[in-house]
């Protein structure tokens, strides 16, 4: 029972330890990052198409949630610009005009998100992500930044939005160009200046004035509030039309369950797979690259229940969907937070903003937040780590170039599927065709190499493959096919020895194809033996009594072994 209790709450691991060092230390992290996370908050629930209140009550509830599941102590979740697209690509396609709708519809997404999160905690799912490798997720990020800054073009110009996506936007601009606002446009290029100035020199500038590097970085990444004050100044003192976010509700959100509409949960369910899947991967990546820092680990599994209860919580105080946020979970990461209960922290710092200060949020240029948005978008794209994956296996770079084309020409839910399908496409042709390689042995060792790569010793009588593959139904015929043409091309050839070292699993396609090998070889004056077998491999090959089939073959230890004792052999 204590166990199944430690699953479901992992609160119970840390709480009674908790001491008055962590709360100084969790309450230091709360604060800085409900900072940082205010004018997020706003932010992306713009970029989805919602109100900006929304994005605060998203950023409240779930933090809680978090701390009582979650396992990960500084990952900050709330709303971040991924899903906050994928949100807004969702509810666009519902065709919902009325406000109150789309934040209802918002809203049901993220239960059903967190229904999806917690149905795979629960069914022990948590694997499905790793279906979704790493050059697809770049791929997908990087395409994702490009439509999220798209999208904030006619908001930096100060161009009411036009219909279609992001594209037609773009598309339209030459068209719109007499009808800039050119207040908005210089506000806007101002906030973008000030906040990419201070992202590249920001830490530097704070050294040179005296401050301490580890206070500067910090307050280098507050860059986003400051940055939003000075421009909500400008907007008030210029007054020029600028459009700004206009009023926030004061107020805690009321807690409610979205209608049962179960046409509209039926659109949003295959959408809200996707979010969580995403949305998973994220938060999980976030958590573990921190834990690594700290020489700890988190548990994907008892990330699934966190991140699922903190998606349910947002639906039901009327925020969409969240995740790990990377800038956030760093900050605290920085600041040192010592547990989850940083989390709870920021969300009461959300409260107070929403009690007493919301009204001064309303003077918000949204110029200003589209800027933070596209910085913050800027900063999907990992380069380095494209490039670097192009280089090192073009298969990859293939993925990620197909996932980034078809999400910027489709759309997200198709170029998500594209990498990953044809991730899995590459992965079966690359393991149907197996490197199969003629190994000797090296002079003076009992090591065996590839024959092609080293200066080794051979014999005419006795043959040693070795495949470095499982075996499975998609290459039994490709093994097949390359054992025989090496047997063909040695005429003096009596043993043939299959290296077995990379082979983890023999399914039962491949056992029969070894069985009709054993029997052709032998026909031909060959002998089939096998060497080196992993004990889980050999294990399965005796239930069926593989040995006797092999007949006057043996299963050998080690190739050395086999070599020697076939060459002493008649």
């Amino acid at each position: 029972m204590h166990r199944r209790w430690l699953r479901w709450l992992p609160l119970l691991r840390w709480l009674p330890s908790y001491q008055r060092e962590d709360f100084a230390r969790d309450l230091l992290a709360g604060v800085l990052v409900s900072v940082l996370l205010v004018p997020q908050a706003v932010a992306y629930a713009l970029l989805a198409g919602l109100p900006a209140h929304t994005g605060l009550y998203a950023a409240l509830l779930p933090l809680v949630a978090y701390a009582l599941f979650g396992s990960s102590p500084v990952l900050a979740v709330g709303p971040v610009a991924v899903i906050s697209l994928m949100t807004a690509a969702t509810i666009g396609s519902l065709g919902l005009e009325e406000p109150q709708l789309r934040v209802a519809a918002a809203a049901a997404l993220a239960v059903l998100t967190g229904a999806v999160l917690l149905a795979m905690a629960l069914l022990r799912l948590g694997v499905i992500v790793r279906f979704i490798s790493h050059p697809v997720l770049n791929g997908f990020l990087a395409a994702a930044a490009v439509l999220i800054m798209l999208s904030q073009v006619p908001v930096l110009f100060g161009l009411p939005p036009a219909d279609g996506g992001a594209w037609q936007q773009l598309i339209r601009l030459p068209v719109e160009v007499p009808r800039v606002h050119a207040p908005t446009m210089v506000l806007g290029a101002f906030s973008l200046v000030m906040l990419a100035l201070m992202s590249l020199y920001g830490a530097r500038l704070l050294v040179a004035c005296g401050t301490p590097e580890p206070a500067a970085r910090l307050l280098a990444q507050l860059a986003p509030l400051a940055v939003l004050v000075l421009a909500a100044l400008a907007a008030a003192h210029w007054s020029a039309g600028i459009a700004v976010v206009g009023s926030v509700p004061e107020g805690l959100p009321a807690l409610s369950l979205p209608a049962p509409d179960m046409a509209l949960w039926r659109q949003l369910l295959p959408a809200a797979v996707l979010i969580a899947l995403v949305g998973f991967v994220e938060s999980v990546s976030v958590a573990q690259a921190l834990a690594a820092r700290r020489r700890s680990r988190i548990e994907p599994e008892r990330e699934l229940i966190g991140t699922g209860a903190a998606n349910l919580a947002a639906g039901v105080s009327g925020g969409f969907p969240v995740a790990g946020g990377l800038s956030r979970s760093a900050l605290n990461f920085q600041v040192g937070a010592a547990t989850p209960l940083a989390g709870v922290v920021t969300a009461g710092c959300i409260a107070l903003v929403l009690l007493f200060l919301s009204p001064l949020l309303a003077w918000l240029p949204r110029a200003a937040v589209a800027a933070v948005i596209v910085m913050a978008a800027a900063s999907l794209v990992d380069w380095r780590a494209m490039l670097a994956a192009w280089r090192y296996n073009r298969a990859d770079g293939l993925c990620m170039a197909v996932t980034l084309v078809t999400v910027l020409a489709v759309g997200i839910e198709a170029g998500i599927l594209a990498g990953a399908g044809l991730s899995l496409a590459l992965f079966l042709w690359r393991t149907s065709r197996p490197h199969i390689a003629v190994v000797g042995r090296v002079p003076g060792t009992e090591h065996y190499r590839n024959i092609r790569r080293h200066e080794v010793q051979t014999s005419a009588r006795v043959l040693a493959v070795r495949v470095d593959e499982s075996l499975y139904f998609a290459n039994t015929r490709f093994l097949e096919d390359r054992l025989l043409s090496e047997v063909a091309a040695r005429p003096d050839l009596q043993h043939l020895v299959l290296v077995c070292s990379a082979v983890n699993d023999i399914d039962a396609s491949a056992l029969e194809t070894l069985t009709r090998l054993t029997y052709g070889l032998a026909d031909a004056g060959v002998t089939l033996h096998l060497a080196e077998v992993k004990g889980p491999v050999m294990d399965r090959l005796q239930r069926v009594d593989f040995a006797g089939t092999l007949g006057k073959g043996r299963i050998f230890l080690s190739t050395h072994s086999a070599m020697q004792s076939l060459e002493r052999s008649d």
